[in-house]
């Protein structure tokens, strides 16, 4: 009998692949600086995986990307290209928690760079240095005072996240 959470995975995957590379490539072509940094890298593959997951569902599988010659991301092809990655990272999922109290807080979670030091120092700038304006998006698409007001809520709902998790991981790390 074939294995259900397979078979979600299966269909499920490459749907998800294909959005995060489409939100993953307006988020870099929304600043010109970041597809620039990436230009010298075209046909390079990073790979990223997820370590020390614990949870009812299986952990992510590695995701293999490959910058484009206009210095944008696009999914590779084939599982077997991921052996081949010229960089990994590798992020952390041990402790979730702490990871999201850290992206909460606008950090990133503890990741561990593997492959080509000048790859990675231009991956490593593109991901501290450029972010979603999901406010700027969203006046595109609703006008300024719909924008606006969802943007309000969107920053109040986040505080509230802020807060609950700074307030577990306390609680989890207290003696």
């Amino acid at each position: 009998m074939p294995d259900p959470i397979a078979a979600l995975t299966d269909l499920v995957l490459p749907a998800l692949t294909a959005r995060f590379v489409l939100l993953a490539n307006h988020v870099l072509a929304s600043a010109p600086v970041a597809p620039a940094r990436l230009k010298p890298h075209a046909g390079r593959l990073l790979q990223v995986e997820v370590s020390g997951w614990r949870g009812p569902l299986p952990p992510p599988p590695p995701l293999a990307l490959r910058i484009t010659p206009a210095g944008l991301l696009e999914a590779a092809d084939e599982a077997g290209e991921a052996a081949a990655a010229d960089l990994r990272l590798c992020v952390d999922a041990g402790h979730p928690l702490d990871a999201a109290r850290r992206l909460a807080g606008g950090e990133l979670p503890p990741v561990q760079i593997e492959g080509d030091a000048v790859f990675a120092s231009d991956v490593n700038w593109v991901v501290s240095n450029v972010r979603w304006d999901i406010a700027a998006d969203l006046e595109r698409v609703m006008g300024p005072g719909l924008a606006e007001g969802l943007s309000q809520a969107g920053s109040q709902a986040l505080g509230v996240l802020r807060q609950l998790v700074q307030s577990v991981t306390g609680a989890t790390q207290r003696p």
